[in-house]
């Protein structure tokens, strides 16, 4: 039977993001993906034009009628927009014992907000110590902690330990907003750092997607059964590929997706 993974987010009908991303990558990786949709966006590769949150007893039946019947082994969040449907997510999931991959979804890659400002708190206290892995970039990082973005690896160290600190069992301090042509990434943990991945910086503008198709490809890789570092490190890898053949796919006029499929059908 192939492993299966839930992605509970918002859709992208531009389809490089949020739900339509994650089960893409999932798919890529070998692993079925199941969908609660938290959130309706009208979006492309410019600009978010709206935003709709799912009815919570909808939200709440579809956790229900996927945990009920589909042998889930790891579940990703992503887009959770207020706090409502945060609270109704953390209720809906609360007798899963499987790993959790958080991703705290806050604005999209036009810079358009997907999290009310409201929220937050609400996902520090609710969610954060549900998370087997948090997967925030810097500014994300540095929001749920109240602090500047981290700029050099020693900050961002310290804010992956505090946002252990604050419950997750383990962080990923994602690197694509720093500066440098290298890109670095770092798995944290109460102890320090567990492993670092480093990739070269890649001159694209097509990156729309990248946030949710890294912590599904987590998500994936824990539903295989794979240790923590291991997923993280498929998951990179699988990232950097999609990104390195992001330009081919010529979809949109403004922040493009990643390639999902580029070991499948190559352009």
């Amino acid at each position: 039977m192939a492993p299966i993974a839930l992605t509970i987010a918002g859709s992208d009908s531009g389809g490089g993001a949020g739900i339509q991303a994650d089960l893409k990558a999932m798919s890529a990786l070998g692993v079925y993906g199941a969908s609660v949709v938290t959130a309706v966006t009208a979006q492309n590769t410019q600009a978010v034009t709206a935003v709709h949150g799912i009815p919570l007893d909808v939200i709440s039946a579809q956790i229900d009628a996927v945990l009920g019947d589909l042998d889930v082994k790891a579940i990703k969040i992503g887009m959770l927009a207020n706090p409502e449907i945060i609270l109704t997510v953390a209720q809906g999931i609360s007798g899963f014992t499987g790993p959790v991959v958080l991703d705290p979804v806050m604005v999209a890659k036009s810079g358009d907000a997907l999290l009310a400002g409201e929220a937050i708190q609400t996902l520090r206290d609710v969610l954060m110590s549900r998370a087997t892995v948090l997967t925030p970039n810097l500014p994300e990082a540095a929001c749920l902690l109240g602090m500047p973005v981290a700029g050099s690896t020693a900050e961002m160290i310290e804010q992956g330990r505090a946002l252990c600190a604050l419950g997750a069992s383990s962080a990923l301090m994602k690197g694509g907003h720093g500066k440098g042509d290298v890109c670095h990434d770092l798995l944290i943990n109460a102890a320090g750092v567990a492993a670092e991945f480093q990739a070269p910086r890649q001159d694209t503008n097509n990156t729309h997607g990248t946030g949710c198709t890294l912590s599904s490809s987590i998500a994936a890789g824990l539903a295989k059964g794979l240790a923590l570092t291991e997923a993280v490190a498929q998951a990179h890898e699988y990232l950097q590929g999609a990104i390195s053949q992001a330009d081919t796919l010529n979809v949109g006029s403004g922040h493009g997706p990643v390639h999902h499929f580029h070991r499948i059908w190559p352009t």
